[in-house]
């Protein structure tokens, strides 16, 4: 079910800044008022993984894509020292 984010109105019909999350079904209708206050359903952009989006990034970045694709990559392991994590091509650790 997805996270709808409410706003709470004034007396004009204005925003006030003070939000909350409600987790609702899509088919349900959304609210107008909320513990007696009115409020309005504020537009969100959906959070759909898809290519570029950080979820897949993670993926993308994993260290056997990274060593299957012919990076190499290296990870801090101590003060001044680098352990290779991923690929074959050049030192297994470098101390600097």
């Amino acid at each position: 079910m997805p996270i709808y984010v409410y706003e709470y109105l004034d007396e004009q019909g204005q925003g006030t800044g003070e939000s909350f999350e409600l987790v609702q079904p899509m088919s349900a209708d959304a609210l107008t008022e909320h513990e007696g206050r009115p409020v309005h359903r504020v537009p969100q952009a959906p959070n759909i993984a898809g290519k570029w989006t950080d979820m897949k990034a993670k993926s993308n970045l994993s260290n056997e894509n990274l060593e299957r694709m012919g990076f190499t990559k290296y990870q801090r392991t101590g003060d001044g020292q680098m352990t290779r994590v991923a690929g074959k091509e050049g030192p297994e650790t470098i101390n600097h």
